[in-house]
């Protein structure tokens, strides 16, 4: 019997064996949206086309990270530090992938610190599941780069506003949690159930793929 679960998290970090597959973090923010976006994601890959939105928040990130470059870190809570932008992360423990938009190292030795940020393209106050990715970000540079980040900062783009956000171990827990249950669904191959909120379904992309909901 194949391992799984956190079973497969053992032998990956004692170096005994390789996850089949790893889960990408961004897929946190889909999950909660509605967990069928992650199935068609995975199960059934290549259905998403490129909408308008999303070639709009390309442009709208790329300009963000030219301003940020001539921007203080001081809206941060950060007096000084180096600018790391499009870090790729991989993480053994979590069995998870990302790009984290941008990161913030200050101090150095004992005192050295990591600050995730994420862009968004939102006016909204930031949700649950964008926290959680920050926590996943948080969690996968301490295992990467050897230093704590006990917070991260999501960056509203339209509002040219900085939200701090503290990543705490319930933060971190639930996270952790979001990724278990996404890997859940996808080994599975099993179709999950529509998002409860039908408005979500009118301009989803995916809709023509879900029989039920129309």
């Amino acid at each position: 019997m194949a391992a799984t679960g956190e079973r497969i998290a053992d032998l990956v970090a004692d170096g005994v064996a390789e996850p089949a597959w790893l889960v990408r973090v961004t897929d946190i923010k889909q999950y909660a949206y509605c967990a069928r976006v992650v199935y068609y994601e995975y199960c059934l890959p290549g259905l998403r086309p490129v909408t308008f939105k999303m070639t709009r928040g390309i442009d709208m990130q790329e300009e963000t990270e030219r301003l940020e470059k001539r921007r203080s870190l001081q809206e941060y809570g950060v007096a000084e530090g180096i600018r790391h932008f499009n870090v790729a992360l991989t993480s053994a423990r979590l069995q998870c992938t990302a790009q984290v938009d941008l990161v913030v190292e200050s101090g150095e030795g004992a005192a050295r610190t990591l600050l995730p940020v994420d862009f968004k393209l939102s006016r909204h106050e930031p949700g649950r599941h964008f926290m959680l990715q920050l926590a996943c970000y948080g969690m996968m540079l301490e295992e990467a780069w050897g230093a704590p980040a006990p917070e991260g900062v999501i960056y509203l783009i339209p509002l040219k506003r900085a939200v701090r956000v503290a990543l705490d171990k319930r933060l971190r827990r639930e996270a952790e949690r979001t990724v278990a249950a996404i890997r859940t669904l996808v080994t599975r191959e099993q179709m999950p159930a529509p998002t409860a909120q039908r408005s979500r379904c009118v301009d989803c992309e995916f809709r023509r793929f879900c029989n039920d909901t129309l």
